[in-house]
């Protein structure tokens, strides 16, 4: 069963995701509402995945997949991104990101990616 690190600073946005996941058979073993916080919940945790918002207070998705690239460079990482946000995507992309996903979530787009990067 896959561990799953979820990161927004939206606590809707969390349960939403938390919801898909859970009922497709994985495991969210972490939530946090900014980039510092999921930093240290990645190294506590070790998830197999990430989904990471961009745009959160004290250190942004794109600071956040920096570092945790840093501290595991295999780290698998999905961003979320809200419509109109394509260059913010492709700098996280740039940064070591494995995918994007956008909000609102659709079901089936979440799994897809998340079974991709996991390979």
């Amino acid at each position: 069963m896959a561990k799953v690190l979820i990161v927004d600073d939206a606590t809707f946005m969390r349960m939403m995701i938390k919801d898909i996941l859970e009922k497709n058979g994985f495991q969210v073993v972490g939530e946090a509402g900014n980039g510092a916080k999921a930093v240290e919940l990645y190294k506590a945790e070790k998830p197999d995945v990430v989904t990471m918002d961009i745009t959160m207070p004290e250190m942004d998705g794109i600071e956040a997949v920096k570092a945790i690239r840093e501290f595991d460079p295999s780290a698998k990482v999905i961003m979320c991104s809200a419509m109109g946000q394509q260059s913010m995507v492709m700098d996280a992309i740039r940064a070591g990101a494995k995918d994007f996903i956008v909000k609102p979530f659709q079901a089936d787009r979440v799994l897809e990616a998340i079974k991709k990067v996991i390979g």
